[in-house]
């Protein structure tokens, strides 16, 4: 798991990634491939439409980890630098 998510200004959850999408705002999106296509399929088609990077990470678990967080997270992302 990248270092990244741990040092930069980032997202964690589909709701505020999904908002930070649409508003121009990331450049990097984490998806737990354990986490529910329900919560994952929206933020992966808005990704692609819009031609931002996606990082799948095996589990949620993992994922929340690496956001230092203390559960698992389906969805984090990385915001652009300004």
């Amino acid at each position: 798991m990248p270092n990244r998510l741990e040092t930069s200004l980032r997202v964690v959850g589909a709701k505020q990634t999904l908002k930070a999408i649409q508003a121009e705002q990331v450049e990097r999106v984490y998806l737990a491939r354990d986490a529910d296509i329900h919560v994952t399929g929206p933020i992966r088609r808005e990704c692609l439409c819009r031609g931002i990077t996606i990082v799948e990470v095996e589990t949620m678990a993992e994922l929340g980890k690496a956001c230092s967080i203390e559960v698992g997270a389906a969805v984090a992302s990385v915001m652009k630098s300004t």
